[in-house]
């Protein structure tokens, strides 16, 4: 049976991260999982924890937040490994508002249900990101997406309301935002051995298919398959904004002339004229750059995840 390291961060969902834990300990015991917990006590922590943890021999590193969480367990696990570490699987528990990472691999929000999976220990590479530029001039590895524009301001606002859940938070989020950031940057979009040149309000690179706990933003992503999905949203008016969320919802965006979608493994955006502000799994990577450039890494990366065929 594998040694697991469940990496508890007590404020993720607003809370939801410190009750999560009551439930998580007993289900675990009941399915005699060999485990230990440790608990984040500060941003970052949760990554020094999984690179550690991955250091000293754990089979299994286990993130029970949102996707920060997992974000940063994915990267502490990521910097053993570039360390000289064998490679460690991760696995989530879900207790945060959006665990968008979470549903691109198909582990369940209810915990009963995410510890049985990680009892069964069933495992799958998937696809990670790099991206380069801003706060992260090092890089930093990702496992849903880089959003760049509107949503990472919609991330910021997202944080000043911490008591409200889940995909509510999100969608005043959005609300909001449509008021505070109407003007994109005129920036260019080199994808693969392609460019783009527009006055962008959104540049979502997806490697899953969501955002904000029910944007559909890449409604045919695969976790697997080698390449992002593009959803890039030129300049339009806040009348046309609100009118795209329902398609956002429903994941028909590409329908729209104001939306490109497109498919690449690498890509680099560079601002013309503006800034860049970017967030990788919800977590702000640039306020004021003006370049960032994205890779994807192939099946880098072993999920406790169901099977293919039975996500979504």
């Amino acid at each position: 049976m594998p040694k697991c390291l469940i990496i508890s961060n007590p404020n993720a969902g607003s809370g939801a991260g410190k009750r999560a834990i009551g439930k998580i300990e007993p289900a675990l015991k009941a399915l005699h999982l060999d485990f230990d917990i440790r608990i984040t006590e500060r941003p970052g922590h949760a990554a020094e924890l999984a690179r550690e943890a991955a250091q000293g021999g754990y089979d299994v590193i286990v993130a029970a937040g949102g996707d920060g969480t997992s974000n940063e367990v994915l990267n502490g696990i990521m910097e053993a490994r570039l360390q000289g570490h064998r490679s460690a699987a991760m696995g989530i528990l879900c207790a945060g508002r959006g665990n968008d990472f979470a549903d691109a691999v198909g582990i369940p929000s209810d915990l009963t249900e995410a510890c049985r999976l990680l009892a069964a220990n069933q495992r799958r590479r998937i696809d990670i990101g790099r991206v380069t530029g801003g706060s992260v001039p090092q890089g930093r590895y990702f496992g849903n997406c880089v959003g760049i524009g509107f949503d990472a301001v919609g991330t910021i606002e997202a944080a000043k309301l911490p008591r409200l859940g889940g995909f509510f938070s999100f969608l005043i989020a959005v609300l909001k935002t449509i008021l505070l950031y109407h003007q994109g940057p005129l920036a260019t979009i080199e994808y693969d051995s392609q460019a783009l040149t527009q006055s962008s309000l959104m540049i979502s690179i997806m490697n899953g298919r969501r955002l904000g706990g029910g944007f559909l933003m890449a409604p045919q992503a695969e976790i697997d398959d080698g390449l992002f999905d593009l959803c890039i949203a030129r300049q339009v008016s806040r009348t046309r904004i609100l009118r795209l969320i329902p398609h956002f919802l429903r994941g028909t965006q590409a329908s729209q002339p104001s939306i490109f979608t497109g498919r690449a493994s690498r890509i680099k955006v560079t601002a013309v004229e503006g800034v860049l502000p970017a967030q990788t799994d919800g977590e702000i990577i640039s306020i004021s750059g003006d370049q960032l450039e994205i890779e994807l890494l192939p099946r880098q990366l072993e999920m406790i995840c169901p099977s293919p065929g039975r996500l979504h």
